[in-house]
């Protein structure tokens, strides 16, 4: 089996893993880092600091302990199997959503001192998050017979994976609840986060199961696609996971209970609606080379921002014309979709929606009282509009 590895690590043989693990006992500190330094028990994190550095040297000491786990009896070759498994998929990508628990518990912390173990504790809700996104990626470019992800082939796509990557999706998400079981099951909180955590995944597996049903009835008439069913289906397989999750698990670390913030939980929701529109805005005008991943939603049938949008605004002709290519793979079909698209000038009225959707959370977010509230929703955000990929 030959070894890649990607930005954020590399694969370590089992018998250095364990090594090296006789450093730490699953307390935050003290602790090796993976810098070599030993941070101070009680340390605080200074202002200022690298926090994405900091942030990106946790993934390998946690990669290394899930891979060193004594749960199961696994060979040499499965520790190696492991290894690279979390390398290619976990890393590698924009760390977005792990890099928003760290920025939304630092936000609420303001005025008052961060110590490291406070700070490996965000890192390590961070990394599930990314760990999160791994998975739902993985087992969705499986579902939507995807080619490319993160500027190289899919997992699956690789000729010693195959379908046995459904098998490496479901290890992803099962490390999540192994990470949070060590790290915080001593805490106040655990019980939260562990319920936060178990019902947003099945809001996304919800919102998955949706879109797949959406999709084959769109196959057998298009015109069940609707603004509504697509809102639905965005509502429970994207944002809940992208944007509430973060900000809950970062509320959740600093004490608070999430009932409190239900405002903040439907601009999230909000917000995320719209990043999928521009999701789908992407993956059908975008660049390749800039995204990183080649766009296959016409040819996969799905109920995106785009046709539902077209269907509103098209002729009978259009219609027709619709109807007979969307979902098809070949090239001609596909052209004749973006023809389409652009004679109705959905680039235009994308544009409008955008303006309309940033004025419209503007305006949420200045209605929230909690000045840290307000900062953890315009650094979303301002993360999010006019993206391009």
């Amino acid at each position: 089996m030959s070894h890649e590895t990607a930005p954020g690590g590399s694969v370590t043989l089992a018998g250095e893993l364990e090594e090296k693990l006789l450093l730490h006992d699953g307390a935050p500190s003290p602790a090796k880092c993976s810098s070599g330094a030993v941070p101070q028990k009680r340390g605080v994190v200074p202002e200022g600091a690298d926090y994405r550095e900091r942030f990106v040297k946790v993934y390998d000491r946690l990669r290394d302990e899930l891979v060193a786990d004594d749960s199961c009896e696994l060979t040499d070759e499965a520790r190696r199997w492991v290894a690279q498994m979390i390398d290619y998929n976990v890393p590698g990508g924009k760390l977005n959503r792990g890099m928003s628990v760290i920025d939304s518990y630092l936000l609420l912390k303001q005025g008052s001192e961060v110590t490291e173990d406070e700070f490996f504790l965000a890192c390590v809700l961070g990394w599930c998050m990314e760990w999160f996104q791994a998975c739902a990626l993985l087992l969705d470019d499986i579902m939507d017979d995807s080619h490319t992800r993160r500027d190289r082939i899919c997992w699956y796509k690789r000729p010693e994976v195959g379908l046995a990557g459904i098998n490496d999706g479901i290890l992803l998400k099962c490390h999540i609840a192994r990470l949070i079981k060590k790290y915080f099951r001593e805490k106040p909180y655990y019980t939260d986060i562990a319920e936060l955590w178990t019902g947003v995944a099945l809001q996304t597996s919800h919102g998955q199961m949706l879109d797949l049903i959406s999709t084959r009835n769109g196959a057998h008439n298009l015109t069940k696609y609707s603004i509504e069913g697509y809102q639905r289906i965005v509502k429970y397989k994207t944002s809940y996971y992208s944007f509430y999750l973060p900000v809950a698990s970062a509320l959740l670390l600093t004490g608070a209970k999430l009932d409190n913030f239900s405002g903040l939980r439907d601009i999230l929701v909000e917000m995320g609606v719209y990043f999928q529109a521009q999701d789908d805005y992407l993956d059908c005008f975008a660049d390749p080379s800039t995204t990183g991943k080649i766009g296959t939603d016409i040819e996969d049938h799905k109920c995106s921002w785009l046709i539902v949008q077209a269907l509103g605004q098209a002729d009978c002709n259009q219609i027709e014309v619709l109807q007979n290519c969307y979902g098809k793979k070949d090239s001609s079909s596909v052209s004749k979709v973006k023809s389409t698209y652009s004679a109705l000038d959905l680039k235009g009225i994308f544009s409008e929606f955008e303006d309309r959707a940033y004025k419209n959370l503007v305006a949420s977010i200045e209605a929230q009282q909690d000045p840290a509230v307000q900062e953890i929703l315009k650094s979303f955000l301002k993360k999010i509009h006019r993206r391009k990929k």
